[in-house]
């Protein structure tokens, strides 16, 4: 995972991601990485639930 932190509460999921960093652009070139957990993944504790997260924002223009 980049950038993001998972825990339980209960039967609550928090999910933290830090919107500052970035960790380049996507695979399309097309977005800038924020965080992502890489694909799917189980939930920590609960492995019956999946899930998956990417988090971006589009690529400035060049001019």
């Amino acid at each position: 995972m980049k950038n993001i932190e998972l825990k339980l509460d209960g039967n609550k999921l928090i999910i933290e991601v830090d919107l500052e960093q970035e960790y380049g652009p996507s695979s399309s070139g097309k977005s800038i990485t924020i965080a992502s957990t890489e694909g799917n993944i189980a939930v920590p504790g609960r492995e019956e639930v999946k899930m998956g997260i990417n988090i971006y924002k589009p690529r400035p223009k060049s001019s």
